[in-house]
């Protein structure tokens, strides 16, 4: 059963015997006393230690009385339906969850008795089916235990239902969840960097580095989407320092639900390139995510979402500005090609307007790359594709001469097979995702095809590498790459590039690679993160779509400038 099937509601719904209880329950509430200190009644039968409810010594669905400070309430509509008692302070405390659903909230603080019945929900140990709560005054709230990761990691089960404090700084390391679940995942020491970008081996401690926010709920789709900031985003990078809230454990995950607000820090969004100086020659390479023009197919499902999607992807495109684009995921038809260069020329720039190569030979995948520059600014010498057939999607190289210079380069737009679509046997997944070794001989086929295009007038021109190579800097397919002497132009630590995130993971998979000769004229260049660490709700098609380049793809661009020669 899928978490969306199972959440539907927090607890099982109360049948209308317990619903009339709930009435009186508020009825004793009400009448109990409010004052500071007041002492629980004897209940006339034995109270229950919380201790003894965790260790499973009360079978499941006895009646049981128990007593502890309110320390958490999740009462609203759309929240867990019930409070947490806790008894006694520090590592030797005990808390529990009391499931009392469409009954009036009582209030943090608050020593209360629980009469009802010991149950389970997905496993959990709980109180539930109430005959009656008694509010015995206010106690003292007890002091959050401070917790630290990774080094309570191990124990943090025994922490369950507790109120906890993280004094260390958490960095919101994925928000694919906040629109569907309301969660977002903290990770301590900063957020999580996929082992392939730097090669560091055993990432077994990535799990201790990570605790879920949740939002006090289970529903799916909560309404409002919570966390978001004042532009209605969340971004991963985001910082929040002093959580405090009750520590659970549910759909495989420790989560803490706060009790206190959030002072979010870092996240901003990023300012937008600096725009390039008359004589240099800005370069970019943009996964576009599945721009077509047929409806219904990857990309759009309707008018409305494509309308969107093509709004996002030229506010991205022409703030970026660039001179040579390398276009990855263009569905493969002549109209897609021709429609992404009118977009981009129905906003006139100084620098002049598009034009396309047009692609030799494609392939037969339903996307390919395509290869866009500014004829004012670069004149177009040749073009080639290597229709090897290692390739799904057909490499493509134009070389290019700037106007008045006799200097020449190339550049060459490439696509590496994904690390989807994993098979069942042979090309699995070794530690760098499946199809690495596919991957790498596409990078082996890639460095000869570029030397033998590199004949005649060609002969020692340096070619500049762009697109998505679906590989991280320290994976088999970028060391090839590099052997060949491909150095990235734009990022000189691997630990602080990212292009993408992953189930946590930040790395990159998108490159502006050349050789020195060209790396020599890199004036200016970087990762512009407008998309990976932007929520996925935010996109054309999901459910809060923003205005400008926000989340136009799930891919960041990246971009250099050159100096002329």
């Amino acid at each position: 059963m899928d978490r969306l099937t199972r959440t539907r509601h927090n607890n099982p719904a109360p049948c209308v015997r317990r619903t009339l209880r709930g009435a009186l329950v508020i009825l004793l509430f009400a009448a109990s006393p409010v004052d500071a200190r007041v002492a629980c009644p004897h209940p006339g039968a034995e109270v229950a230690p919380l201790a003894e409810l965790r260790a499973g010594d009360v079978a499941e669905g006895d009646a049981v009385i128990a007593e502890g400070i309110v320390t958490g309430v999740f009462m609203g509509p759309d929240q867990l339906g019930g409070f947490y008692l806790q008894q006694g302070v520090g590592p030797d405390s005990t808390g529990l969850f009391v499931y009392a659903p469409r009954l009036e909230p009582v209030e943090k603080g608050l020593h209360v008795q629980v009469h009802g019945a010991f149950t389970r929900h997905h496993g959990r140990p709980q109180i539930s089916r109430l005959d009656r709560i008694q509010g015995c005054g206010h106690g003292e709230l007890p002091a959050p235990l401070e917790v630290r990761l990774p080094d309570d990691a191990s124990r943090l089960g025994e922490y369950a239902d507790l109120r906890v404090r993280f004094a260390q700084t958490l960095t919101v390391t994925a928000n694919h969840d906040l629109a569907r679940y309301g969660s977002l995942t903290l990770s301590a020491g900063g957020r999580l960097i996929h082992p392939g970008q730097t090669g560091t081996a055993g990432t077994a401690r990535d799990k201790d580095r990570r605790i879920v926010l949740d939002d006090g709920s289970y529903r799916a789709e909560p309404d409002p989407i919570p966390y978001r900031d004042d532009h209605g985003t969340r971004r991963a990078g985001s910082t929040v320092q002093g959580l405090t809230g009750i520590l659970t454990h549910a759909f495989g995950d420790h989560r803490i639900h706060p009790t206190a607000s959030l002072d979010w820090l870092a996240g901003e969004r990023p300012d937008p390139p600096s725009t390039p100086g008359a004589d240099h020659l800005r370069i970019a390479t943009a996964n576009l995510e599945n721009d077509f023009v047929t409806l219904g197919e990857r990309g759009a499902q309707d008018r409305a979402e494509r309308e969107r999607q093509t709004a996002k992807l030229d506010a991205l495109l022409q703030t970026l500005d660039a001179d040579l684009l390398g276009a990855v995921e263009l569905e493969n038809t002549e109209a897609a090609r021709q429609q992404l260069v009118e977009r981009l020329n129905a906003a006139p720039s100084p620098r002049g307007d598009y034009s396309a190569i047009n692609h030799p030979g494609p392939g037969d995948d339903a996307i390919k790359v395509a290869l866009l520059y500014r004829p004012d600014r670069l004149q177009l010498v040749g073009s080639a594709a290597d229709r090897d057939a290692v390739h799904h999607r057909p490499p493509l190289l134009g070389w290019f001469q700037q106007p008045g210079s006799d200097q020449r380069f190339g550049a060459v737009v490439v696509h590496f097979k994904a690390k989807s679509g994993c098979p069942d046997a042979g090309d699995v997944d070794r530690g760098q995702g499946c199809w690495n070794e596919r991957r790498t001989a596409q990078a082996e086929r890639l460095v000869e095809w570029i030397r033998e295009q590199q004949r005649d007038g060609f002969a020692d021109v340096p070619v500049l590498i762009l697109g998505d190579l679906n590989a991280y800097a320290a994976e088999d397919p970028m060391r090839t790459l590099a052997a060949a002497g491909k150095r990235d132009l734009v990022h000189d630590d691997p630990s602080s590039a990212h292009t993408y995130v992953f189930r946590a993971r930040a790395g990159q998979l998108d490159y502006l690679l050349g050789p020195e000769a060209l790396r020599e004229r890199v004036s200016d260049g970087a990762t512009w993160p407008v998309n990976a660490d932007e929520p996925r709700f935010l996109g054309f098609d999901g459910r809060a779509p923003a205005e400008g380049p926000w989340r136009a793809s799930d891919h960041d661009p990246v971009w250099t400038d050159l100096r002329p020669d």
